[in-house]
């Protein structure tokens, strides 16, 4: 079972900027295409960009232009560089595969506020 452990998140003002980790036990990292999710409060969870196992990525329009996803194969690991935030990308984030590879992890809360 791949366990996936997120970090990084925390209070941060409008127009700031946030590097969440993502690290995933197992070697079917490597070989997956990963995500990573939010889900804002009193709504869904929804997805907010791809990497494909090779680096290329894609994002939601809300974030395209402000987030980047990027992954490290060899650590297990996959980021998300969260620039220019808005109060509206206050959510807690996760990651996973996609499709899911392990169960959800405890996700690392971010909060965008003055």
């Amino acid at each position: 079972q791949v366990q996936l452990v997120e970090s990084g998140g925390g209070l941060v003002q409008p127009g700031g900027s946030l590097r969440l980790s993502c690290v995933a036990s197992g070697s079917i990292f490597s070989t997956s295409a990963m995500a990573w999710y939010r889900q804002p409060p009193g709504k869904q969870r929804e997805l907010v960009g791809t990497i494909t196992r090779g680096g290329s990525t894609n994002y939601a329009d809300s974030v395209k232009g402000r987030f980047t996803i990027s992954r490290d194969n060899a650590k297990n690991t996959m980021y998300l560089q969260m620039n220019s935030l808005k109060p509206e990308d206050t959510a807690v984030y996760y990651c996973n595969g996609l499709p899911r590879i392990g169960s959800w992890g405890q996700g690392t809360q971010v909060t965008v506020s003055s």
